[in-house]
């Protein structure tokens, strides 16, 4: 057996169990941290097949970028982790006949797909892996499809940011603007007042205080 194959196995069997354990994690950290283990055991599998920049890009995207922030959001989440396991069981028969469903679609698909397909493997790893295929595939025949993605990317981004902008009572912000517009009258007022024995008002409140004091002690 070649050192290669060892590690496809080495990598296949992490990647299924930390599969297992994002769906059978009790803690959704825990499972967040699951699925990132199995990204890098994918994007180690897509190595070995000699595609390099899909491998890269599962790393940084999904890894570096979209898992680091679920992780986050669940994190800052206050999540009621004994609510969220109620009813778990109920779903369970809907869970399997959807999961069966999707199993054999995908093994319709890859059976008619490799049905009479015989390329070799060696061939297979040249087309798959090469940068300047990719992207000279994207920019020219996909061109249209990545523009597309590129303004529905662009229109997600931009309604996040309008979602989070929404004005509430119970937040405080500072308009950056009226900051910006202040002048320096605004920050700074003279105001003129007589002068005033502050001697006499300290006199006249010990005066008060001890008047209330025998006031009290003559009540008792």
């Amino acid at each position: 057996m070649e050192f290669t194959t060892v590690l496809f196995y080495v990598f296949a069997a992490i990647m299924v169990l930390s599969a297992l354990r994002v769906i059978t994690a009790k803690n959704p950290v825990h499972a967040a941290l699951f699925l990132v283990l199995a990204f890098f055991n994918a994007a180690g599998i897509w190595m070995l097949l000699k595609a390099e920049f899909l491998a890269i890009v599962l790393v940084l995207v999904y890894v570096g970028a979209v898992m680091v922030l679920f992780l986050f959001v669940v994190m800052m989440l206050d999540i009621n982790l004994d609510r969220m396991r109620e009813g778990f069981l109920g779903y369970l028969p809907m869970a399997l006949i959807i999961g069966a469903v999707i199993v054999l679609e995908m093994a319709a698909v890859l059976w008619n797909g490799y049905s009479g397909f015989a390329q070799s493997p060696e061939a297979a790893a040249m087309n798959i892996g090469g940068t300047r295929e990719l992207g000279r595939l994207i920019y020219t025949r996909y061109i249209y499809g990545f523009e597309i993605a590129a303004v529905i990317l662009l229109v997600a981004i931009i309604a996040a940011v309008a979602l989070t902008l929404r004005k509430r009572k119970d937040s405080k912000a500072i308009d950056p603007g009226a900051a910006v517009r202040v002048k320096r009258n605004d920050r700074l007022r003279v105001v003129k007042m007589d002068a005033v024995n502050q001697r006499a008002i300290d006199e006249a409140a010990v005066a008060a205080a001890a008047a209330a004091a025998q006031n009290k002690e003559q009540n008792s």
